[in-house]
């Protein structure tokens, strides 16, 4: 079905185009340069046109890189040439091809600059470097740098001479180590480079800002990133052709031979239109073997070694002359004693550590410290196999395994066919162009630039410490003590919040000025689809969405409109998300004045919107609805905000279709109603009867009744919403109380942290039993699946079963010290990451759909967002995929799947299923809304 970007009434009809006709080859694209750091970039004026074609390259002459990328390029960027035809004027049609230039010119600029991000990224910071220094040795003076920059020049030159001379060494060695062959393949400067950046890089992104990261993540992460930089480099140079020279010797001669046999090969197929044989040959010409978890981790520890011995920290200058220089280590390797954290036993283990000095200009190194994979200028290649497609050269696989061979071998093992939903869906979601919201992104740099602490934004500063008390009583002392513990914690939260934030807005400064771009998209080990840019991405946080909207915007329309306002509702949240669909488009049009002067002036005017749940959304819907009602027509207001339809408690909406059961389907939206169903604000209830029922106990017969009076009035659907949420994936019975406490702590009304813990025990305790009542078929499919789980690893198996759209998922507990399976992590993650598969099963399934009808889909899990006057549509979809979905006997295709992995075992029957038709979704309103 052909792309639909106005709707059909009069005033917002297109001009119709001139049709095209007969598919013929496009002229040869004009070589590439090879780019320099001195070459300014031209910035072409940007044409407001569609995605152009990527042409083929000249057949007698052209570079193993441009044929890649144009065989990788989308079927349908393959452009058909427009033809003077009756009732279509000269002037029309050159017109038209002017067009067509300026578009292919543009791409071709396009791609040329994702190369270069791509494959230079690491060589110019070295060349930055290099040149640093001969700056500082010419004028003997060290140049005015930011302060993260100047430790990084600090470092770069003995780093760089210490792995020039390990390199050497091993050179020389005839018994060499394991790293050394891995060490020898790019340069030292390079190599120095990955080292500092991946180090910070890792450091910054600290959950705790504790400043510190494990010594074998860290191994890792820098092992795998010196791996991906020399696959793009030997890629590079199989692109090249080689010149002959008079001093080759006769293995050259034979290789380039060879080649040219194989050039030869792809220009013949080429010429045939055999795109698909020459792109097998291409591929086979750049891939290269997998290097493993193992022999990364030995190489990042060894650079993590030279890194440790060779930088260095000086304290400012304020030290008497006498006195030495006060020089220390930049980081530190430290042995880290067991913690309890999130509820589960950390081990001890080792730390790389930074010193304070490095640690103090972390908030300004996001701007300095390089971000390989960043959004991407031109559409992503098609998936195509396990590490085919995604980025046009960075290394890109379809699932992040973390190194477990098993899930990469049962992706590599299964037929290319059975895998094409998976592959289409990934493209789907590659495929919609993205751009920064320019004056949200204003908004949110002001706000930051004057200390943040609203609108969500972490405040700049800390908290400050409390003074010790004069007293000497050990009590007073004691609560000294936690509280200044707990005061250092909440401070290094806020410093980790504040490098995060910092990273988000360094690569929106970097793509804001960007006409459009793309996030290739890949799979966790259940299928669910994440952006392979980890940073700044519709997957973020309320400060990434609103900063974000589509490229291509669309007229609103008549239901557009509609839909626009209700969106902006449910991102003011506040309880209006609960109001039906004309209480919202209400509210809404009743607040039209906070809403414009928001639009207008967001930072010094009422700020209404900085009172919504979700700010930074709200002001772009706000933003958007008051362009709409500014313009002459509203409906034909053209609109770029992706809006949202979330489903309602999603994992429990997939429990009630699984087990057909009708209370359960009632409570999540599955059964149609004149407004939405809250199961929060059910469970609350609940859980509120309860505690009411204790209170009202002696406390002298009921230990709880002194527990539930402090509680009676704290209970409401925030307190529970969380751990009803997780419940259905696996929420133990601790992290349910970690929950429950962090909302208790937000109310600030219990200050004594012992009674804290004992009523948050309670709390949890009675709203796991609300949920275990009302949700009983639910509790009856995870016990089942839970009993699959531990006879298979009882076997000493992992838990492997294959997804409606045909992806293999293995789970990937094992103990790590024997490789033998860990039974208890198999059985307790075996029920949500069975509903993860099946929730990215409807995504998928929608996302191609819709891709179909001529939306354009994004999806975060279970969160469906489309332009809005594609909303109806897009919702009819989505329902009808679901009944798609639960059309299949999905238990009963699980239990043979296992049967027939394991015929010695007595797996138990497929639970009973209720009466629920699940055709019902598809006249339910609030199912997604």
């Amino acid at each position: 079905m052909p792309l639909l970007l106005f709707p059909i009434s009069p005033p917002c009809v297109p001009p119709p185009r001139p049709r095209l006709r007969r598919l013929s080859p496009p002229p040869p694209m004009a070589a590439v340069a090879p780019p320099t750091l001195s070459t300014p970039v031209t910035i072409l004026p940007s044409v407001s046109v569609g995605l152009p074609p990527i042409p083929p390259p000249a057949t007698d002459d052209f570079h193993w890189l441009d044929l890649f990328a144009f065989l990788n390029s989308p079927a349908d960027s393959y452009q058909i040439p427009v033809e003077e035809q009756e009732g279509v004027g000269e002037v029309e049609v050159e017109v038209e091809r002017e067009r067509e230039r300026a578009r292919k010119a543009e791409h071709r600029r396009l791609r040329q600059r994702q190369v270069k991000a791509e494959t230079e990224a690491w060589a110019r910071a070295a060349d930055e470097y290099r040149e640093l220094e001969r700056e500082m040795l010419d004028r003997k003076l060290a140049p005015a740098l930011p302060y993260v920059k100047s430790l990084f020049l600090g470092w770069f030159e003995p780093l760089r001479d210490a792995i020039a001379r390990d390199q050497e060494v091993q050179r020389r060695k005839r018994v060499k180590h394991v790293y050394a062959k891995y060490l020898l393949l790019l340069p030292a400067d390079k190599v120095a480079v990955i080292v500092m950046h991946k180090m910070m890089g890792l450091l910054m992104s600290s959950k705790d800002g504790g400043a510190s990261v494990r010594v074998v993540q860290a191994a890792h992460c820098i092992g795998e990133a010196v791996e991906r930089e020399f696959k793009v480099q030997t890629f590079f140079q199989k692109t090249r052709k080689k010149s002959a020279s008079k001093t080759e010797g006769e293995n050259d001669k034979a290789l380039e031979k060879e080649q040219a046999k194989c050039r030869k090969r792809v220009k013949s197929l080429v010429r045939r239109r055999k795109l698909t044989e020459a792109q097998k040959i291409v591929q086979q010409e750049i891939e290269l073997e997998e290097w493993g978890t193992e022999a990364q981790v030995k190489l990042g520890t060894r650079l993590i070694e030279l890194l440790l011995d060779s930088a260095f920290v000086q304290s400012p200058a304020d030290q008497t002359p006498e006195s030495s220089p006060d020089i220390r280590p930049a980081f530190k390797h430290v042995l880290r004693q067991p913690i309890v954290e999130n509820g589960r036993l950390k081990k001890k283990h080792w730390v790389i550590e930074c010193d304070p000095l490095v640690h103090e200009g972390f908030e300004s190194t996001a701007r300095h410290v390089e971000i390989p994979y960043l959004p991407m200028l031109v559409p992503p290649k098609k998936w195509k196999g396990y590490d085919t497609g995604g980025y046009l050269f960075l290394p890109s696989y379809i699932m992040r395994t973390h190194g477990v061979k098993d899930q990469k071998e049962a992706i590599k093992s299964v037929p290319r066919k059975q895998l094409r939903t998976v592959f289409e869906a990934l493209d789907t979601l590659g495929s919609t162009k993205w751009r920064v919201n320019r004056r949200v992104h204003d908004t949110v740099e002001t706000i930051w630039s004057r200390g943040g602490g609203i609108a969500g934004l972490v405040d700049k500063g800390d908290i400050p410490l409390p003074e010790r008390p004069e007293t000497e009583d050990t009590d007073e002392i004691q609560k000294w003590k936690w509280s200044l513990k707990k005061a250092k914690k909440t401070n290094r939260e806020l410093h980790a919040e504040r490098c995060d934030t910092e990273l988000k807005l360094s690569v929106a400064r970097k793509m804001r000025e960007e006409d459009g771009f793309y996030y290739p998209h890949n799979l966790d080990f259940r299928g669910r689809a994440y952006p392979m840019h980890a940073h700044l991405s519709h997957l973020g946080s309320d400060l990434c969405r609103g900063v974000l909207e589509y490229a291509e915007g669309r007229p609103l329309g008549k239901s557009g409109f509609r839909w626009l306002k209700i969106h902006l509702a449910n991102k003011y949240g506040g309880g209006i998300e609960k109001l039906s669909h004309e209480g919202k488009v209400a509210f809404v049009e009743n607040q039209l004045p906070d809403i414009f002067d928001s639009a207008t002036n967001p930072v010094d005017g009422n700020c209404w919107w900085m009172n919504a749940e979700d700010p930074f959304q709200c002001l772009a819907a706000c933003m958007d609805l008051s362009d709409a009602l500014k313009s002459s027509s509203p409906q034909c207001a053209v609109s770029h905000l992706p809006i949202h339809q979330d489903g309602s408690c999603n994992g429990l909406q997939h429990y009630a279709a699984l087990g057909r059961d009708y209370m359960g389907a009632a409570a999540v939206n599955l059964v149609p109603g004149e407004k939405p169903a809250d199961i929060y604000s059910e469970i609350a209830a609940r859980v509120l009867d309860v505690v009411r029922e204790d209170s009202m106990e002696d406390p002298a017969s009921n230990p709880t009744a002194s527990l539930a009076r402090v509680l009676v009035d704290q209970v409401d659907r925030k307190l529970v919403k969380q751990t009803v949420m997780t419940s259905v994936y696996g929420v133990t019975y601790i992290g349910a109380r970690q929950q429950i406490t962090k909302r208790l702590q937000e109310k600030g009304l219990i200050t004594d942290d012992k009674l804290l813990y004992e009523v948050s025990c309670y709390a949890t305790r009675v709203t796991l039993d609300a949920l275990g009542q009302m949700f009983q078929s639910a509790r009856g499919i995870m016990a089942w699946l839970g009993d699959c789980a531990k006879m298979i690893a009882s076997e000493n198996h992992p838990v492997k079963w294959t997804s409606p759209v045909g992806l293999p998922v293995v789970q990937p507990y094992k103990k790590y010290k024997n490789y033998m399976i860990a039974l208890q992590r198999q059985k307790a993650a075996f029920p949500p990451n069975f509903v993860h598969s099946l929730d990215s099963s409807h995504m998928m399934m929608t996302a191609i759909a819709c891709k179909k009808a001529g939306l354009h889909f994004a999806g975060v899990h279970d969160s469906f967002w489309v332009h809005a006057c594609d909303v109806d549509k897009m919702n009819q979809i989505l329902r009808e995929q679901f009944v798609d979905l639960y059309s299949m006997p999905i238990l009963e295709n699980l239990l043979k799947e296992f049967q027939t992995s394991f015929p010695t075992l007595e797996f138990p029957p497929c639970p009973s299923q209720g009466d629920f038709n699940v055709r019902e979704v598809l006249a339910s309103t609030y199912f997604f809304n």
